[in-house]
């Protein structure tokens, strides 16, 4: 019999050749997920935590889609629960302030159209607004690799989670740093869209007029995957840029066709490697 061998952190492209080889399946991934979550409970990542009954309904609706045109097939993701998930309480950290939506943010429904698994709702610093991930009534958010110290915020359970291998990758949201800290602190990519790149309806506003949905993944290439399936206007949503006028200043453009290579090109020699041991450049 076959040990199942389910990678530490959960990148996207592991994870998709993992389902194409048959070495797991996505019900397998959730379930471990769930395990994960219950073995790191004393870290106050989740407020909503993953459970096999809320993530069935998205594993059992894989069936009707095909791996190869639905680019996230099966890829768990935790959302900050300052951002809607259809049935499951939305706090931003305040129980006195929580609800129940009947509607999926705009992001979290183009994530599922393409194939992903909402996870849970994970900790953030109260309506985030912090830079630390201690500002919570659910308590303090470990960091992911020395749990004596911060974990960032305000999305700090976002990207423990992350981080932790409990999701593959988690969406924050940053209004002055909220989505960049925390993954900096626990060795994530922290990708921060423009304004206006993804849809930011059903989130809960720290500043309107400032505030971006972001992703935590463990790559360049993940928050670009990411960032294809969410970028792009969205009718009726403030932060999408409208029409654009005679005279206008145009919408930013979208990363380049070559994806993360075209971003490093210019930095290429300047950056250190992978960060070993205590940090430093490996």
């Amino acid at each position: 019999m076959r040990t199942l061998q389910i990678p530490h952190t959960l990148p996207i492209a592991q994870l998709k050749e993992g389902y194409r080889s048959g070495q797991f399946t996505p019900q397998q991934i959730a379930r471990e997920i769930v395990r994960r979550a219950e073995q790191d409970g004393g870290m106050n990542i989740w407020i909503t935590p993953p459970s096999m009954d809320a993530m069935q309904p998205y594993l059992d609706r894989l069936a009707s889609m095909n791996p190869d045109e639905a680019p996230l097939w099966g890829v768990p993701f935790a959302v900050k629960d300052n951002i809607d998930v259809a049935g499951m309480m939305t706090t931003a950290g305040c129980a006195e302030y929580a609800y129940m939506p009947d509607d999926h943010a705009a992001v979290v429904d183009r994530l599922i159209r393409a194939g992903a698994i909402p996870a849970g709702k994970t900790n953030l610093d109260q309506f985030a607004t912090g830079l630390v991930g201690t500002r919570s009534p659910y308590g303090e958010t470990h960091n992911a690799l020395r749990p004596e110290l911060i974990s960032g915020g305000s999305s700090s359970g976002s990207a423990v989670a992350a981080a932790r291998g409990q999701a593959a990758f988690a969406l924050g949201t940053d209004t002055a740093g909220s989505g960049r800290v925390p993954a900096a602190l626990n060795g994530l990519v922290g990708y921060k869209p423009s304004l206006g790149a993804w849809p930011t309806s059903g989130v809960v506003p720290a500043c309107k007029s400032l505030d971006c949905v972001t992703v935590f993944a463990h790559s360049l290439e993940d928050a670009l995957a990411v960032d294809a399936a969410l970028r792009g206007a969205a009718a009726a949503d403030p932060s999408s840029p409208q029409p654009a006028e005679a005279g206008a200043r145009a919408p930013c453009p979208a990363v380049p066709a070559e994806g993360a290579a075209g971003l490093l090109r210019p930095l290429r020699g300047r950056l250190p490697q992978r960060l070993g041991a205590g940090g430093r450049a490996a």
